[in-house]
């Protein structure tokens, strides 16, 4: 049974229409493009932050404090591990020596290093992430608050009406959802894959009980196949008999916009090569940590945020390396992170976009600052770290300090609300708006978190 919340109805009453236009599930429910945009027939759209989004390298599982912004090279060998600690441009900050790139950019973006909260569940994790709220601990993977993404598309929505305003690249995960601000601020899922290699496809919607249209795969064939879809729509004069919801999200999915935020191959050669082409890595052992070629997902997200997309959430999983974290680190996740976060950051520089687009990139959690028996690292709350780029960022900066094991914060503690509050800032967000949660009481945006102010000064 659906939950009770204001536009509940509506909603339901909207649900016959899912046949008009499928362009992907969006949500729990499910829902098609026309039935959100439907939904948001209503809503308004301030413009005081004009051009301002945020893309969230999501890092699942949980990148290690240790091996990434946070090395301890004084620490027994048992906490710090089989790397070393590198110089950077910045006098002063060290990060892991298998990070060269990182290690000549760090004045582009700061490092925090004090982060913490309580839940070790990477759903639960997931939860406390995107909503700055504990999970429901009954099931943390359903939200019961709505995410950063959904409250942004809330009071904002897109910065073009051609594209949806919140995206996930490539699809939902715990956290990302709208709870109870309804489906209609869910966010839109790609579900096409750039990590996954060969060809680029988005997929197969419908327009109609009778209109139907194939996928579009070959991304060589990618724009004329846009073309020919509307080109067949218009001939068939079908479009007449959809409501003009439907007509929008077609519009929306065959604009020059959305044809040319999705054309990877619009892309220069040398830019592409910049973020990276790695075949797959697979871990050594039968964990869950085999390492995607995601860099051309990395893309994708400076395209979407270019092109108008408010908030994009990149999915770069699995940094859950409990077994055998050496090897995966280094043969997997390091080396390709390296060189796709510093195209990113680069690229957004090129193209002028760094005071508009702001970049965080974390995890749900750390690892523990004690090696296991394997030489991994297991889930660890207690502190970890994150950077953070864009938006009036100034970089070349180490915000919080971890204790000399990497095990709990000692200066400056941060928690996961004080980052949501920094990238609400950004946006230009009321944080203190209340929402009516399932059971008709009045919730904040953030139940509490101010904006990280050495960030900015």
């Amino acid at each position: 049974m659906l939950p009770s919340y204001p536009g509940c109805l509506e909603f339901q009453r909207n649900l016959a229409r899912r046949h008009f236009i499928k362009a992907g599930a969006l949500g729990v429910t499910g829902l098609g493009l026309a039935d959100i945009l439907k939904l948001q027939a209503n809503s308004t759209n301030p413009s005081d932050f004009k051009n301002k989004s945020i893309i969230i390298l999501w890092q699942r599982g949980g990148p290690s404090q240790h091996e990434t912004w946070d090395p301890k090279p004084d620490a027994p060998q048992e906490y710090r591990g089989a790397f070393g600690a590198t110089s950077t441009n910045i006098p002063g900050i060290q990060i892991c020596d298998l990070l060269p790139k990182c290690a000549k950019m760090v004045d582009k973006f700061a490092i925090l290093r004090s982060l913490h909260h309580t839940d070790a569940g990477h759903s639960a994790g997931d939860q406390i992430m995107f909503t700055g709220y504990p999970p429901n601990k009954a099931n943390p993977g359903i939200n019961v608050h709505p995410s950063f993404g959904s409250i942004v598309s809330e009071q904002q929505q897109g910065l073009n009406p051609d594209l949806p305003p919140y995206v996930m690249i490539p699809r939902r995960l715990p956290g990302v959802d709208p709870a109870y601000l309804g489906p209609k601020y869910a966010p839109f899922e790609t579900l096409a894959d750039p990590a996954t290699g060969g060809s680029f496809s988005i997929p197969s919607f419908e327009i109609s009980n009778s209109l139907s249209f194939n996928r579009l795969d070959e991304r060589k064939s990618l724009l004329s196949s846009f073309d020919n879809l509307r080109r067949e729509v218009d001939n068939s004069g079908k479009m007449e008999a959809v409501d003009k919801f439907s007509q929008q999200a077609f519009d929306i999915l065959t604009s020059p916009k959305a044809r040319e935020a999705f054309d990877l191959d619009a892309e220069d050669d040398q830019v592409r090569e910049r973020y990276g082409f790695m075949p797959e890595y697979k871990a050594p052992t039968p964990d869950r940590c085999g390492v995607p070629a995601w860099s051309q997902r990395m893309l994708l997200a400076r395209r979407l945020v270019e092109s108008g997309v408010r908030v994009v959430t990149v999915d770069l999983r699995w940094w859950d390396t409990h077994v055998k974290g050496y090897e995966t680190m280094r043969d997997g996740f390091l080396p390709r992170w390296d060189m796709a976060y510093t195209a990113l950051l680069e690229d957004l520089e090129r193209r002028d976009l760094n005071d508009d687009v702001m970049v965080v990139a974390w995890g749900e959690f750390g690892r523990s600052p004690k090696l296991n028996s394997t030489g991994g690292r297991d889930h660890y709350p207690n502190v970890f770290s994150a950077s953070i780029s864009g938006g009036g960022i100034q970089g070349g900066r180490v915000i919080g300090e971890s204790d000399s094991k990497g095990a709990e914060p000692r200066e400056r503690p941060l928690q996961p609300q004080d980052v949501l509050a920094t990238m609400y800032r950004h946006l230009g967000i009321d944080t203190d708006k209340q929402y009516l949660d399932f059971n008709g009481r009045p919730r904040p945006v953030l139940p509490f978190g101010e904006p990280i102010h050495e960030l900015f000064s």
